[in-house]
């Protein structure tokens, strides 16, 4: 008894608790509003929501106990696991949700969108991918490039042309440009992707993004010309705004939001990609930088066990961690104040989401287990003084 005390002592000094309190405080308040949200839409929401907190609760700490080094070594699964569960949604399991995306997986009532899965593990794939030729290879010479881009490529086309969904196409691209700047790339080849990206563009315009996804993108810039009407695609960016408006300071009250509580003509994605709009109507300014404070905490926090891990890989695993949620953090805000397009992403933690929720705790549990481990001298492939 004294050992198995002493065990669960010396876990809880290792692990990083910090964070997992930071997931958890955003994860209860993401829920009491989902909670206000859904009022007129039923209690299985809750019931959802909630079971998926208990599951990464207790998936943060699984993840802590793997070293990730050994997950890692296990790529050529992983690789399957990324491109097989994309693959899925080929299959009667794949289904399309009301945006026209076929971005989920139901079976036996349960959705699951893969994507969120997917991220971690590209993360923890590119993360070893690097790390190898940082050791054993040039990372900067063209082939080595070549091998990352077109991990990138192949994945970024596949989950486009299979789901449409752009917005967790954007992740990847953002998580990949951000670790291998970290891994110190030549800032040469940022040059030569920028001016590949600018040849691209037009064309994916022109041949691959349907009219609804161009739209989508013009829309908080051109609304007028888009949907003068106000009563097409601008609507919910219009009621997002409203709401944001409505809160002021301190907000209208739990239960108490004018577009949040009206069943029909107000915001329809409250409680999923809207979940910010509603807590600024409902619990004010003051609730909006609540939320940004705690998703802002949480990518420091990675950042912060990263930098100070001494392993190239873990670095690279917890900067694309916080690269992930930075960027989902930046989307979902301006989507919902004008600023950014509306491509559907989740607030992590916040937004109405099993597979998200669950996710994220176990991408942060990662984290924590790299804060858990840190790295003899004798057996670091290199190290980062700071």
């Amino acid at each position: 008894m004294k050992l198995k005390f002493s065990d669960i002592r010396d876990f809880l000094k290792r692990a990083d608790m910090l964070l997992f309190f930071l997931c958890l405080a955003a994860s209860v308040m993401g829920l009491v509003a989902i909670s206000s949200a859904t009022k007129t839409m039923g209690r299985s929401y809750i019931y959802v929501q909630t079971f998926a907190l208990l599951i990464g609760a207790a998936l943060y700490f699984v993840f802590t106990l793997i070293d990730a080094d050994v997950f890692a070594d296990q790529w050529p699964l992983l690789v399957v696991a990324e491109f097989g569960l994309i693959a899925l949604l080929l299959t009667p399991l794949g289904y399309k949700d009301d945006t026209g995306n076929r971005a989920w997986l139901r079976f036996l009532g349960i959705g699951i969108q893969p994507a969120e899965v997917v991220k971690v593990i590209y993360i923890v794939l590119t993360a070893k991918h690097l790390t190898y030729l940082k050791e054993y290879r040039n990372l900067s010479s063209p082939l080595s490039v070549f091998q990352l881009v077109g991990h990138l490529m192949l994945l970024f086309a596949l989950y486009m042309v299979i789901s449409s969904d752009l917005g967790n196409a954007l992740v990847f691209f953002f998580v990949f440009v951000v670790m291998v700047f970290a891994a110190g790339i030549k800032l040469y080849w940022f040059l030569f992707g920028g001016a590949a990206v600018a040849l691209a563009v037009p064309l994916a315009w022109n041949y691959v993004f349907s009219d609804n996804q161009k739209n989508r993108i013009l829309l908080p810039y051109i609304q007028d010309q888009i949907d003068p009407s106000g009563y097409g695609i601008s609507w919910e960016p219009t009621r997002a705004k409203l709401a944001l408006s409505s809160g002021r300071l301190w907000g209208t009250g739990l239960y108490q939001g004018t577009q949040t509580q009206t069943a029909e003509g107000g915001l329809r994605s409250k409680h999923a990609d809207y979940i910010f709009a509603c807590i600024g109507e409902e619990m004010g300014m003051i609730g909006c930088i609540v939320v940004i404070l705690l998703l802002v905490a949480i990518i420091v926090r990675c950042v912060y066990v990263g930098l100070h891990c001494h392993s190239t890989f873990g670095m690279l695993v917890c900067l694309g961690v916080a690269a992930m949620v930075c960027f989902q953090l930046f989307n979902s805000v301006g989507m919902c104040t004008g600023l950014t397009p509306v491509i559907g992403l989740t607030l992590p933690f916040f937004s109405y989401g099993g597979s998200s929720l669950f996710t994220m705790f176990a991408a942060m549990g990662i984290v924590s287990g790299i804060r858990y481990r840190p790295k003899p001298a004798q057996f670091r492939s290199y190290s980062l003084e700071y």
